[in-house]
């Protein structure tokens, strides 16, 4: 019996959720900002969230990791993780007024010394973090003052929406590229002529590495570690902590990780990495389907063979 395709991309219901989201955001934006972020906020958590699975993933997630964690916990870890996620999307739909805020936000870490040499000698850096916090706002506090920081992005699988989402990006620094070979060789060449620029390591790839994150195995891509060998670049990991007002953030550029085995290096990023969630679960986007330990049981059944 044939398999029933899947929705094509760019029918009417993904043209009627972009609208709709276009909506809030338009909505939204137009609130001050504290009020904003807390309708965003709330909106995900409440609405998004539970509809979607998100908050039911983001807890077996929790529960794959910490299995003794009681349910009560891993709700409300869930919920705050939503509620990041909402106010996440608005800061970053506001890319002047997030690089106005960051402007003046605490700048920490031991790799802050390291980036701006780094700027005076002309040589390559490449910022490495996950989705924790709000991955852009320390992007944007370099960018407002006075850096120019490429990036990579995964297109949204609804066309309508990754339109503006696109542009949006371009709007805080360029140059932006559009995940896949073609983009992944022009942020390598930007990085290369002396040039600097963002990845996200922390999704599931079937082609990664196996690298334990939070103790449990995850396939991870090696291609920060592996840019930065072939052009010679720093490897700094950073990250962008919500601080407890829900509204401003910390941003922490840790010291370069030192090169060598890319496997390695992406082994130290990643304890970098657990290192803030240890510290703040709920501004890690458990949402994710970062480990799939059922599809890696199947497939190392698989090569076990008969």
């Amino acid at each position: 019996m044939a398999k029933k395709n899947k929705r094509p991309p760019g029918g009417w219901q993904d043209w009627l959720t972009d609208r709709l989201l276009r909506a809030a955001i338009w909505g939204a934006l137009r609130l001050p900002l504290r009020a904003r972020l807390w309708l965003m906020g709330r909106l995900v958590r409440h609405l998004l969230a539970p509809l979607a699975g998100y908050r039911k993933r983001a807890m077996d997630n929790l529960a794959h990791i910490w299995p003794d964690m009681p349910e009560a916990k891993r709700r409300r870890i869930a919920d705050l993780v939503a509620d990041n996620a909402g106010r996440t999307m608005i800061d970053n739909y506001d890319p002047e007024g997030l690089m106005a805020r960051m402007e003046t936000a605490p700048i920490t870490g031991a790799g802050v010394a390291e980036i701006e040499k780094a700027r005076a000698e002309g040589r390559p850096v490449l910022f490495v973090t996950g989705h924790f916090g709000n991955f852009e706002a320390p992007r944007a506090a370099l960018v407002a003052r006075g850096y120019r920081i490429g990036g990579l992005y995964r297109p949204m699988a609804n066309p309508f929406f990754n339109a503006h989402y696109a542009a949006n990006m371009h709007a805080l620094s360029d140059p932006v590229f559009e995940q896949g070979r073609r983009g992944t060789m022009g942020l390598i060449r930007h990085i290369r002529g002396g040039g600097m620029g963002v990845l996200l390591f922390d999704v599931y790839d079937s082609a990664g590495v196996p690298i334990d994150f939070m103790g449990q195995p995850a396939p991870t891509l090696t291609s920060a570690a592996d840019i930065a060998i072939k052009t010679g670049a720093l490897l700094v990991p950073f990250f962008g902590i919500r601080k407890p007002d829900g509204i401003s953030f910390e941003a922490v550029f840790e010291a370069p990780v030192p090169h060598g085995d890319p496997a390695e290096m992406m082994r130290e990023v990643t304890r970098r990495l657990e290192a803030q969630i240890r510290a703040h679960p709920e501004q890690w986007f458990w949402i994710h389907r970062r480990w799939k330990p059922r599809r890696q049981r199947k497939r190392a059944a698989a090569k076990m063979g008969p």
